[in-house]
């Protein structure tokens, strides 16, 4: 199966000789070295933000005060991910456990149980079918769970299941993504769950990549892999959402991957630990939100059990004592780490037009919304810096559409012009920042001047839609390919 370009990309960002020359350090060396260059890179913005801060008291308000943080953050998500973070699956990590011996170990090679939920997928499954079993591990049960599927899917499984010798369970109605996962789960015998969704493409070494973190690392109760845009060629819109997911996976949850704190372990390629979400699978597929099931945030809601459950678990357990996940063998609630690897690769479809990417990020918001009453509930135990990094995200995303709104709409009716251009002017910096961090992870690659289009299309029109996901909480399906 040819890469994805988006993938041979990567590949030749993770090989550069400054990269090779910086692993045949001594690792103290190497990690002095790492602050020393991350520092000088991020000094322009450093000394940005000390004039910002200096301005802030003399009547700057709650504009620049917010423009102050949005900056700190920005600064904080890029030094913690480019001078702190170590891959799980390249070396031992150097920010463990209290006491990893605390954590049962993997077996040298455990069995892996690869799941995936397909609904209504015809154009995509046979090629995420195909990566599945294209991978190089060799201990791997593959599970496809048909939910009811009514475009031909579940015939082009019924052949692949008699070509591959995969298992294919297919439902006879649509009983929604999570509970469909959970059949699937009801039947995986595997030490690792690996969950994967049905547009996409998984590198051939990815579960290896995967096994081999979790392996080396016991602690790790889930590890998320990284992910671009399988379609990147498809138009603009494509190309400024690989370049936006490359920052996401590569700071964000890098930097979060640090602390072991890692918020969403992202579907397109999510590694879990059986002992660590087996008996929170029944609290997943039965998941209710203002009183109503709640059939988003799957991959939010599954990472916040792991993260959570030495607090909440064992009442999670409780509601669901009768369920043959928690009856047959109730694992101890423990403080998992949840990690991020580079190395572990996926790409996904995005989509290309815009009715179908605007009900994405809907959906999306509504996870974000579900989730911070769950997670938000005890990250703070976590620690000080993964707390910060957790709350300080959502207080952003929280207060983006009042930003907005001050700005582009209120500040201009009453002859604040220049606040527009100014909150224009931040934003696309903000964007160039990032777009600079993708060019030097990518040397060569020009779609870098993309990503301050997406700081502006998340001003402008991605705000906006929280409200909107807030008030049609309880609307929807999780299909994906809804245009």
């Amino acid at each position: 199966m040819p890469e994805p370009r988006a993938g041979s990309v990567l590949r030749r960002a993770l090989v550069t000789e400054p990269g090779r020359r910086l692993d045949r350090l001594d690792r103290p060396v190497r990690d002095a070295v790492l602050r020393l260059l991350t520092v000088t890179a991020l000094l322009p913005v450093l000394l940005l933000l000390a004039d910002r801060v200096v301005r802030l008291p003399h009547g700057a308000g709650p504009a620049g005060l917010y423009g102050v943080c949005v900056l700190s953050g920005t600064a904080c998500l890029l030094y913690l991910a480019y001078a702190h973070y170590d891959d799980p699956a390249v070396r031992t990590l150097r920010r463990r456990a209290p006491a990893p011996g605390d954590f049962p170990s993997l077996p040298r090679q455990p069995l892996v149980s690869f799941l995936l939920a397909v609904k209504d997928e015809a154009g995509n499954i046979e090629a995420c079918v195909r990566s599945m079993a294209a991978s190089d591990y060799p201990r791997l049960q593959i599970v496809v769970v048909d939910d009811g599927s009514r475009d031909g899917t579940g015939d082009i499984l019924r052949a692949l299941g008699g070509e591959l010798g995969i298992t294919v369970l297919h439902l006879d109605r649509n009983v929604g993504k999570k509970a469909a996962l959970v059949r699937g789960c009801a039947i995986a015998e595997g030490d690792i769950l690996l969950f994967t969704d049905s547009d996409c493409v998984v590198a051939p070494d990815a579960v290896r990549m995967c096994v081999r973190a979790m392996v080396r690392h016991p602690e790790l109760g889930a590890l998320s892999g990284h992910c671009r845009a399988l379609n990147a060629d498809a138009g603009l819109l494509a190309r400024v959402q690989d370049v936006w997911y490359e920052g996401q996976f590569r700071i964000a949850k890098a930097a979060e991957s640090v602390f072991g704190a890692v918020s969403c372990v992202s579907g397109p390629l999510a590694a879990f630990r059986r002992e660590a979400v087996y008996n929170y699978l029944p609290a997943w597929a039965e998941d209710r939100f203002l009183g109503a099931p709640f059939r988003f945030a799957t991959d939010r809601q599954l990472t916040g059990y792991v993260l959570g459950q030495a607090w909440c678990g064992r009442a999670l357990k409780d509601r669901h004592a009768d369920s043959p996940f928690v009856r047959g063998h109730s694992c101890p609630e423990r403080r998992w780490l949840v990690g991020y690897s580079r190395a572990a690769r996926v790409w996904t479809n995005v989509p290309d037009r815009w009715r179908p990417f605007l009900h994405q990020q809907v959906r999306w918001k509504k996870s974000f919304l579900r989730n911070l009453f769950f997670t938000g509930g005890f990250m703070w135990r976590r620690g000080p810096v993964p707390a910060l990094l957790y709350y300080g995200h959502a207080l952003w995303v929280l207060a983006a559409p009042v930003m907005v709104f001050w700005h582009l709409a209120w500040s201009p009716l009453f002859g604040a012009a220049g606040a527009v251009l100014l909150y224009l002017c931040g934003i696309l910096l903000k964007g160039a920042v990032w777009g600079l961090a993708y060019r030097a992870d990518n040397p060569g690659d020009r779609r870098w001047r993309h990503r301050p289009l997406m700081s502006l299309l998340s001003c402008c029109v991605l705000a906006w839609l929280l409200p909107w996901a807030a008030l049609t909480l309880r609307r929807g399906t999780w299909r994906r390919s809804a245009a």
